[in-house]
């Protein structure tokens, strides 16, 4: 019959206690004296009680100590250490527990190797040359690419990143000098090699390392030129086809109509003018995108500016302007903002519930043009501030790629989100520039 550990030490002080009693009795029978008698039992018991304790404590402290010795191993990360099933029940829980953390240490090991067993295939796999470095700028890590790129293949580790990139070639120094991300080209036998290299400096451990990418793009930026290339000749030959086609016909009846119906001679000679000031339109978007003049900023007060804008093309202002002067290019500026508040209108959006919001943020200003218009689906936001996408019949798709050349001029960034509860929301940040307003 098995009984905790508790029911044992009762059990075995109710023996003690008998043996002793029957002793002293014993002995009392014997010497006649009560006090001899009981110090008789008590050096006769002590050893016995000493022997019985040993023996009874021997499991519970054997495994005390392997639950401090496998404790041990798991601060030493030695998690292989297991305890056997102990015959006490109040044992019985901390040896399945201590097993059970050990398991659960050991499996999530296993995981975390497998985990970066995956991470460091994948890394050495790509063809993305990756070195990070350490406060010494020695290197601590690379992959596969990154050892082709700097040293023919052989192993970069332990070797200082300086000297690396002195025997590489010049514009990949000047690039990684610059402590940012850059673009850059490498001239080759008969063709140049285009890059990026990306740079970021973190902490590991309390100490500081650096982390360098570096992208090979030549390939992807010629495709990505094929493709565009390729758009524009298809947009310029609809362009050109819807306008060629209707005056190639317009002019063949034109010869027949000349002598017998001279309303009709004028018809035509309408349509063909305004096939021309089509064609005219659409040539002079590309001229004006391809020829886009750099920013001439200067100081101007806000309010001054939308209220200018706004004899234009009507708007409301979403909050107050605000009192500060910003520094930009006005008549670009005001291009972008008409054309933002006209894509509104377009859109369907009540002329009254078109805003314009202008705030200061993070050491810039964020302007925002609101309305409640059909807004976007998710393939047209993607593909909005491309160039040469349009959604509409008659567009060439520049629009709102020439608002993004300029701001993107201005060092700022613009962007299109759906509206909560319906409609657009066009925003763009500039930075903020230190200027005097002009007296």
């Amino acid at each position: 019959m098995r009984h905790s550990l508790e029911g044992k030490l009762a059990l075995v002080c109710v023996l003690l206690v008998v043996v002793a009693a029957g002793l002293a009795v014993t002995i009392v029978g014997w010497w006649e004296s009560s006090v001899g008698a009981f110090i008789v039992a008590a050096a006769l018991l002590v050893p016995l009680a000493v022997f019985v304790a040993r023996w009874f404590l021997t499991p519970v402290t054997r495994t005390l100590q392997a639950v401090s010795d496998g404790i041990t191993s798991m601060k030493d990360h030695d998690f292989s250490v297991s305890i056997g099933a102990s015959t006490e029940l109040e044992l019985q829980g901390l040896v399945s527990s201590y097993n059970g953390l050990g398991q659960l240490l050991r499996d999530e090991r296993q995981s975390l190797y497998q985990r970066e067993l995956l991470l460091d295939t994948v890394i050495q796999a790509t063809p993305l040359a990756m070195v990070l470095t350490n406060a010494g700028d020695r290197v601590v890590y690379s992959n596969v690419a990154a050892r082709q790129t700097f040293l023919g293949g052989r192993k970069l580790e332990g070797l200082s990143f300086k000297e690396l990139l002195a025997a590489a070639p010049e514009p990949l120094q000047h690039a990684a000098a610059g402590e940012q991300d850059s673009l850059f080209t490498i001239e080759g036998e008969g063709e140049s090699e285009i890059y990026h290299l990306s740079q970021r400096g973190f902490l590991l451990n309390s100490q500081s390392h650096r982390l360098y990418l570096l992208k090979q793009l030549t390939r992807e930026l010629s495709r990505q030129e094929v493709e565009t290339w390729k758009k524009v000749i298809r947009v310029i030959a609809h362009e050109l086809n819807n306008s060629l086609a209707p005056i190639s016909s317009l002019a063949h009846s034109g010869r027949h109509a000349a002598d017998h119906d001279p309303e009709q001679l004028q018809r035509i000679f309408h349509t063909i003018e305004d096939r021309a000031k089509h064609l005219h339109t659409f040539i002079d978007g590309y001229a004006r995108f391809a020829k886009l003049p750099k920013p001439r900023p200067e100081a101007v007060n806000w309010g001054a500016f939308l209220r200018a804008l706004q004899q234009t093309m009507p708007f409301k202002t979403a909050t107050e302007t605000p009192a500060k002067p910003a520094v930009f290019d006005p008549a670009q500026m005001e291009q972008v903002l008409i054309n933002l508040v006209k894509n509104a209108r377009e859109a369907g959006a009540p002329a009254e519930s078109i805003e314009l919001d202008v705030q200061s943020q993070g050491h810039g200003w964020r302007v925002r043009v609101l309305d409640r218009g059909a807004g976007m689906s998710d393939e047209v936001l993607r593909n909005a501030l491309l160039p040469f996408y349009s959604t509409k019949a008659a567009g060439a798709g520049l629009g709102l790629t020439l608002c993004r050349e300029v701001i993107e001029a201005h060092g700022g960034r613009l962007s299109l989100a759906n509206r909560p509860g319906g409609g657009l929301i066009a925003t763009l940040w500039i930075p903020e520039i230190d200027q005097e307003v002009d007296g």
